[in-house]
């Protein structure tokens, strides 16, 4: 027989308890769509694309007077026209060294400033950098009489200096623009750790905040040689001798009012994006990485 005391002594059931609810997955609308209507557009995109490269490299290879819309059997005459007949190997070299000097004094200028943009306050800042941003808005077609003026003056036309110095120029406001804000990403407190143990700026810039800005650096860099590599205005302007043009002058020498190469064109062109595609291929990921930080504001 059961008492009330033994009743109420008798510990109480547990709770159930509740089972927690299934993640439910939400379908995203283009998951819902037809994959045709995906990779459909992505094909024509992709033959619009691919098109042009195709008939540049099959009037390139093919020989000379064929129709087929095959290059074979495959030639490199045209290649060897334009290296040693026509001089590309010399407008080669000359786009070479104005991309890789254009390069190295844009980044070290633009580092420069983009840290003292970025670091001191002073009283034109703001100024300053409206200045740099409305500098954006001037075509380079704009530049060339004062440039070619002052150029003359200096007695550095036909020089490739002068090219480099005006590609340094027009490039400078949006490098300083970019590192300047790709600056203020790094906390100013590593910079005043290195003070604390000794650093003047300059070793701490150099050690603390200087490996940290790699792909700023390498976008603006990257950025600077490929611009410098593919303009035309400034080598056909200042540069009159033939043994000190680029490769942007070198192909505009292939066309002529009578008659054009095609052959001799695609493989001069061809000559001339091989560098912009080895940078692009190696430098991808950093670049956009760069340009992505460097676009924040700090």
């Amino acid at each position: 027989m059961i008492t009330k005391e033994a009743t109420a002594a008798a510990p109480a059931p547990a709770p159930a308890v509740p089972e927690p609810p299934r993640p439910t997955t939400r379908r995203r609308a283009w998951d819902e769509a037809p994959r045709w209507q995906i990779y459909l557009p992505l094909g024509i995109y992709l033959v619009f694309t691919l098109i042009p490269f195709y008939w540049i490299l099959l009037f390139a290879l093919r020989p000379a007077g064929s129709t087929s819309l095959v290059p074979w059997p495959m030639t490199t005459a045209h290649f060897e026209k334009v290296w040693t007949d026509r001089g590309f190997g010399t407008f080669f070299q000359n786009s070479v060294l104005v991309g890789v000097a254009t390069l190295f004094m844009t980044t070290l200028v633009a580092l420069a400033g983009g840290y003292a943009l970025a670091r001191f306050d002073f009283r034109v800042k703001r100024g300053f950098m409206l200045a740099l941003l409305c500098s954006q808005f001037v075509p380079g077609a704009l530049l060339l009489v004062p440039l070619f003026e002052i150029f003359a003056e200096l007695r550095m036309i036909n020089s490739l200096g002068s090219v480099i110095i005006a590609e340094t120029v027009f490039q400078l406001p949006l490098s300083m623009i970019l590192l300047s804000n790709f600056i203020k990403n790094v906390p100013y407190s590593l910079e005043e750790a290195a003070w604390v143990d000794g650093c003047d700026r300059f070793r701490a810039f150099r050690v603390v905040v200087l490996p940290l800005l790699r792909p700023g650096l390498i976008a603006v860099g990257s950025f600077a040689f490929v611009h410098s590599w593919n303009h035309f205005l400034f080598a056909l302007m200042f540069l009159n001798n033939q043994e000190k043009q680029t490769v942007p002058v070198g192909l505009n020498t292939l066309m002529s009012a009578d008659s054009v190469d095609l052959g001799a064109l695609a493989a001069g062109g061809i000559i001339a994006a091989v560098p912009v595609v080895i940078v692009f291929a190696f430098i991808q990921k950093w670049l956009i990485t760069g340009f992505s930080a460097g676009a924040v504001k700090g």
